[in-house]
Parts: structure tokens; sequence; C-alpha cells
């Protein structure tokens, strides 16, 4: 079969490595310049963005049983990925923290309620006094609430993306940089200068690139990449923080990622300073080595989102449309992914 995907983000880089696996002749479209990140190629997919944290319970918070379900699959899909792809080393499987400072201690206990009363009995936090938090992450200093979400952990999201593509390009894939896929039609994807590449089957993974074909939206995140190399963090830290919810990611080479704001805007400007002084000064609060960490590069981009904050997979003949994966992308696309093409019997 031949198969034309418009987006070259995690899901199209995703599909492309499984149906080219299958034996199918497969073409990608993306506005971006090449296969690299922001700084290289200009692209927006929100995947380069991403801290890549896989944390299904944790995410019970803000998504409901389906996205818990579909966080696991993933999870557990993840490391026959990484490995097929010849960089096992990108998966990170020691739990995620959830901390609180005394201040917030009754929203934590809350949330933490949430989280035992919707997973079930294998996922339950788990409470963690001082002498045990200490001993998991030394360099967690302020705190005084602690919770180990056991099932979770992060993947290194720019090492994945780039040996996904790599090992798309070994399998056949062709990829059609700087090509802007106007328009999904059954069997064809529209270029932006009118050119029409028809396919057996295509699929639409454009993000926010796929208004107005769906009602999807761009929700703002900012994040900030730390070099901190003396802020040693073997795991991803959440923080209850009354505005945003705040995360602190390991990252190689001596580097943390820290996020994120989650505003209704579809401006891609510049962090903000309010967003600024907020992340890092709560990140700081939990980490006080990161005083001297230095902020290498922030970052901006838009979540793709539906009116509900739920993903979709819808099928047509000769065309399906994966969406909506808002804050979620890395956590439920190898799940989606699956699913789509099960159902399609691909």
């Amino acid at each position: 079969m031949h198969v034309g995907i418009a987006g070259a983000g995690l899901l199209g880089r995703l599909l492309a490595l499984q149906l080219s696996a299958e034996g199918h002749r497969v073409e990608v479209f993306d506005p971006a310049s090449g296969p690299g990140s922001r700084e290289t190629s200009g692209t927006q997919a929100a995947a380069w963005t991403a801290a890549g944290m896989l944390s299904p319970v944790a995410e019970l918070d803000r998504s409901n049983e389906d996205v818990f379900h579909l966080g696991l699959r993933s999870c557990a899909l993840w490391p026959g990925i990484a490995q097929a792809l010849g960089v096992p080393q990108v998966c990170h499987f020691d739990g995620s923290l959830l901390l609180a400072h005394r201040s917030d201690a009754g929203a934590a206990q809350r949330l933490v309620g949430l989280l035992q009363a919707k997973a079930g009995a294998a996922y339950q936090p788990q409470a963690l006094q001082a002498e045990a938090l200490a001993q998991l992450e030394p360099g967690i200093h302020g705190p005084s609430l602690a919770w180990l979400l056991p099932c979770e952990g992060y993947i290194e999201v720019h090492n994945t993306l780039q040996a996904l593509h790599a090992q798309g390009t070994r399998q056949g894939v062709l990829w059609h940089w700087g090509r802007t896929v106007a328009a999904v039609e059954p069997g064809a994807l529209v270029l932006s200068n009118s050119v029409r590449a028809e396919f057996d089957h295509v699929f639409d993974v454009r993000g926010v690139g796929a208004k107005p074909a769906l009602p999807v939206r761009g929700v703002r995140g900012e994040v900030f990449l730390l070099h901190a190399p003396g802020a040693s963090l073997r795991r991803p830290v959440r923080l209850m923080h009354p505005r945003h919810s705040v995360y602190i990611v390991p990252r190689p080479d001596d580097c943390l990622v820290v996020g994120a704001s989650e505003i209704e805007s579809e401006d891609r400007s510049p962090v903000s300073l309010r967003s600024t002084l907020e992340l890092l000064s709560a990140a700081h609060s939990a980490i006080p080595a990161l005083a001297e960490a230095r902020v290498v590069h922030t970052e901006t981009n838009l979540r793709p989102s539906l009116p509900d904050n739920l993903p979709v997979v819808r099928h047509a003949p000769g065309k399906t449309e994966i969406n909506g994966l808002f804050r979620h992308g890395w956590l439920i696309a190898p799940a989606l992914v699956e699913q789509a093409l099960q159902e399609l019997a691909l």
C-alpha cells in the first residue's frame, strides 16, 4: 500500500516507522525545512518542546480513564520502540515524584486522594518520608510532602525524534521537507502550491495545522532548558503550584527542562516575564542547587487540543485523522498509532 502522511511530528514519525516496517511505501510531508529541532528546521511540532514525561497516573488529575489506559499501554510499548531504533537508553522508568510545600498540603492531599481513587491498586502513589526522599533524590530540599509514582518515567525527546527519522529513512520512508499540506482528502494530500499527491490511504497528523478540518486549537506552553551540573536529578518531579503544572525533568548532559505554563492562547511569542519568574522560582524552591544553573534555551509552543481536551482517532475511506493529544503526546502517541493501525487492519 502507498501511504501519505501529513505531519512529521511524533505521530507522523511513529506511523512512518510502523507502516514502512510492515512493507508499505510511505511518504511524509511537513512544512519544516528538515528533520531537526526548531533551531535547525523551524519546525512547530509540539513534540520537540515537550518534556517527554510518561506519567499516566499523575495525568489522571487532568484526563480520563481512556488517557490513563492509553498511557499505560504506551509505557509498555516505548522500551520496544527504543530498542528497535537502537537507542534503548532514551527510556527511563525509575518512577516520578509528586512534591508539595507545606502551604500546598491541602491541595496535594486532595490530588493524591483523586489519584488513589482513579488509579488501580497496582498504581497507587507511595508516600515518602524525608529520609526516603533524600535517598532517591539528594538534591531535593524544601518540599515537606512527597509521593513516589513507581510506574512512571520519561523519554529523551530529541534523541528519540532523531532516531525515529533515521530509522524511517533506513526503512525507505520518503520525507518531503518544506512542503505544507493545505488539505487532506480521502486518498490525497493537497499541497499549498495546489499540487495533489495521491495515495491508497492518507493520515492527517498535523496537530494545530489541521484547522479548520478539525476544531483543534493551540494551547500555549512555555518551557526552560537549564544547564545544571550541580543539580542531579534521576526522575521527573512535579511540584504543586497554585497556577501551573510545574515539572522538572532530566535531560542528557547535565541539563534539566522546567515547565510549563498552560495558557488559552495561540501566541508563539517568547516566554513571558511572569512565567519565567513563577516557573523558575518554583523549581528553585525544590532544588536549591538550581540557583547556579544557566538558562540555555527557552521555548514556546502550542499543544494541539480539541474542545474536550481528549484525543481522537477518526477513519473514513482512504483517510485517517489523529489529533487532540493536548499535553499527553509522548504519553499516548504509541498506543494511539497502534489503535489506529489495528482498526485499519494495516
